[in-house]
């Protein structure tokens, strides 16, 4: 009776004292990294940056080199965009997974497609909301043809190249059968890349839907029966349920100053760099808008 009564009184002084002893003398929490990646793939503007690899490399590194770090977490928002962007960002993922030991957990909101969840796929675990996109696992391009615009302006393309292909798909000219033929081989390609990267992630939790490559996407709350997503949830209960309640849920951020951000992606002035921001725009808003977003 003796010692329990003392355990007892040293858990309570214990306790009392928490708030006011040095960090180092508490007892700590579980601390989970996380990591936040919203925005179209490597399409963006200085006030709307792009999720590119570089843009998320920094917080990438400083997530996995939390000391005690039980796990990182990496909120991924986007509807998709540069199918080279999404796939270095999911190896870098993995690399630092591998060098740290880490588990990572992907939290999607609302939408993981295309590129977007090439990069979930990063993940040893899924997590969506049920109203959460996933999918869309397949490959598009697109673009506007002005020749008939130029003409009816009585306007002339004066266009010289070496190289018969150098000015395939020119949005100036007429489009050619074969001009679009040799898109659909690189979209093909590309697309075997995109499938290949999923098999190999999601493994034998995919479902042999036809359905499943074809570029279609569905609800979180579907996808969990095909595969795509291993858990329905948000990011504060399931961490909080594998962690206990008192998980210590640390964002890492990048500060990046006004006047970098205002100077635009390749350092031009705001002026210089108005159409191309303006397209850059209407490029993600497309993007969002296939998804109701």
């Amino acid at each position: 009776m003796s010692r329990r009564m003392s355990l007892s009184t040293s858990a309570r002084l214990k306790a009392a004292l928490r708030p006011v002893l040095p960090s180092r003398w508490r007892t700590p929490s579980a601390v989970v990294p996380v990591v936040r990646m919203q925005g179209a793939i490597g399409i963006g503007t200085p006030f709307r940056p792009a999720v590119t690899l570089s843009s998320v490399a920094g917080q990438l590194e400083k997530a996995f080199a939390v000391e005690g770090a039980k796990e990182v977490a990496i909120i991924v928002n986007s509807p998709g965009g540069s199918p080279v962007q999404a796939h270095l960002i999911c190896r870098r993922i993995r690399q630092l997974a591998d060098e740290t030991s880490l588990p990572v957990t992907v939290v999607v909101e609302d939408v993981a497609a295309s590129g977007g969840y090439m990069i979930a796929c990063a993940g040893d675990e899924i997590v969506a909301d049920p109203s959460s996109i996933v999918g869309s696992i397949g490959v598009v391009s697109a673009g506007f043809g002005f020749d008939r615009a130029i003409e009816r302006l009585g306007i002339d393309r004066r266009l010289y190249t070496s190289g018969e292909n150098k000015a395939i798909l020119d949005p100036f000219q007429p489009e050619k059968a074969e001009d679009v033929e040799r898109l659909k081989e690189i979209q093909r390609e590309v697309h075997e890349h995109f499938i290949a990267l999923v098999k190999e992630r999601r493994g034998a939790a995919l479902s042999d839907d036809a359905e499943l490559f074809t570029g279609a996407f569905w609800t979180a709350s579907s996808g969990l029966a095909l595969g795509l997503v291993d858990r329905i949830g948000d990011l504060r209960s399931v961490m909080r349920e594998r962690w206990g309640d008192k998980v210590e849920l640390r964002l890492t951020t990048k500060r990046t100053p006004l006047l970098k951000r205002m100077m635009g992606r390749g350092g031009e002035g705001v002026e210089a760099s108005l159409p191309d921001e303006a397209m850059a725009a209407i490029e993600a808003r497309a993007l969002w808008s296939r998804f109701g977003l």
